[in-house]
């Protein structure tokens, strides 16, 4: 197929949506290590986890042995509002490069919540009110997930209560706004209204805050409310399963034209996204049906993957969760207040932990200037005000494309465009008035926090 006979976007049929989410841990060899009670270091049983989660996600989280799991018509009727969403060829932005390189991006950003996080909060707020649930709580970094689950919760009647990073929280108002619109309600964290926020504040004082002390607010707000649970937008196995709708849709795009792309990248912060775009091509490359470079980009500032620790932890920074294996920094790490909220999470998945230590991917860190200088070239020619996340992985798209200029290689490159920008505007104005700093952990910062890592 000649060239230019690839359209600007691709864009699937609606009967062409997937009806089966996959999971991919039903085609590992080492299958993650399950999550561990803090109290006796055992795995978690499901009557543990469903005080805490929806049945039906606890049985989902705890799956490591069906591949396809189908998708609810209700949930499939919803996703039709919004998806499929376009798979993009970046022609002008290869035109400014002067690269052989060809690069298709997913773009999430087509939905009020401006990103990803709609695909599982929709699934997660389906299995609530299914359960009979009068609400749930979370937490939110920059604000899309909390944005997401309000518009889900809507829509199926279920009170939200959402603890936001105090930092997002302050810098963003109109992503708080968005959220009590759809009726949620909104509190900056750590704050004084729950007892682990207060033990937070007193060990912590003027903290910024961090999505690991959000979570454990909205953990013991779930616990201690009859009729609620809590509900996570990334990290966990059953928000990567929902998440892989993004990445199924990629696949059948580039099969239509039979594209086959030589490496995919997507932005980490917990794994929501990253594991979502690349499921069903790290299924095939598992499966050892093909092979693809999978490229995990994740802030200097809180560079799990890149400088972490593979080692049982805690997922949240008040100790209430339980113990997870994965590339960690420590739960006590609270990262710089950094633009790209939605990265902040001191740990990594596990399911994408156990393939980064497998050798199945690969990850590097970027520093935020480098970011955004990325951002701005990319908005400047493809016409979206992309996310501060999805930057991250159209920085080292563009670095990749460069390479090719240098060698010559017509290389195929996807990568992930979580959302749009256009709640971040504090952060693109820091850049443009040369106020953004680019902030490192030090080895000594990150020595400290390892120190506190449970004995397991």
């Amino acid at each position: 197929m000649a060239e230019r006979e690839i359209p600007y976007k691709i864009y699937l049929e609606e009967s062409e949506l997937p009806t089966s989410w996959y999971n991919m841990r039903a085609d590992m060899k080492n299958k993650p290590a399950p999550l561990l009670n803090p109290g006796t270091l055992q795995p978690m049983q499901a009557s543990e986890l469903e005080a805490v989660f929806c049945e039906e996600l606890v049985k989902q989280e705890l799956d490591n042995d069906h591949a396809e799991i189908a998708i609810p018509q209700e949930i499939l009727d919803f996703y039709k509002m919004y998806r499929p969403s376009p798979l993009v060829r970046a022609y002008f932005l290869e035109k400014q490069l002067d690269t052989p390189a060809k690069i298709y991006y997913k773009f999430e950003g087509n939905n009020t919540s401006g990103s990803h996080k709609l695909n599982s909060a929709i699934a997660q707020a389906y299995y609530a009110k299914k359960q009979g649930l009068k609400g749930v709580t979370t937490e939110t970094g920059a604000g899309q997930w909390g944005t997401a689950l309000s518009m889900a919760c809507s829509f199926f009647g279920l009170d939200c209560k959402v603890y936001m990073v105090k930092v997002s929280y302050e810098q963003k108002p109109f992503r708080r706004e968005v959220m009590r619109t759809y009726g949620a309600s909104v509190t900056p964290s750590p704050s004084e209204t729950t007892q682990i926020g207060k033990k937070i504040l007193a060990e912590h004082p003027g903290t910024t805050g961090s999505l690991g002390c959000a979570i454990s607010e909205a953990v013991e707000v779930a616990v201690g409310t009859e009729g609620y649970r809590y509900v996570l937008g990334s990290v966990l196995n059953q928000v990567l399963l929902h998440q892989s709708v993004i990445g199924l849709e990629t696949k059948a795009a580039l099969d239509k034209y039979g594209i086959k792309p030589d490496m995919i990248i997507g932005c980490a912060g917990g794994g929501s996204n990253l594991g979502g775009l690349i499921a069903p091509f790290m299924g095939e490359k598992l499966r050892g049906e093909a092979d693809y470079r999978i490229i995990a980009v994740e802030p200097a500032s809180c560079p799990s993957f890149t400088r972490g620790r593979y080692a049982y932890d805690f997922c949240d920074t008040g100790m209430v969760c339980p113990l997870a294996k994965m590339y960690t920094l420590g739960c006590d790490f609270i990262p710089a207040p950094n633009h790209a909220g939605g990265l902040r999470y001191h740990g990594m998945s596990s399911t994408l932990s156990q393939l980064y230590a497998d050798g199945f991917m690969e990850a590097t860190s970027v520093k935020q200037t480098d970011v955004f200088e990325a951002a701005e070239q990319f908005a400047r020619v493809e016409g979206i005000l992309p996310a501060p996340e999805s930057s991250h992985a159209i920085r080292v798209a563009i670095d990749e494309a460069l390479k090719c200029k240098e060698t010559g290689e017509a290389k195929t490159i996807v990568f992930g465009l979580t959302g749009t920008g256009y709640f971040d505007m504090v952060a693109y104005e820091k850049f443009h008035d040369g106020k953004m700093s680019d902030y490192i952990p030090t080895d000594e910062e990150l020595e400290q926090s390892w120190a506190k890592l449970p004995k397991v």
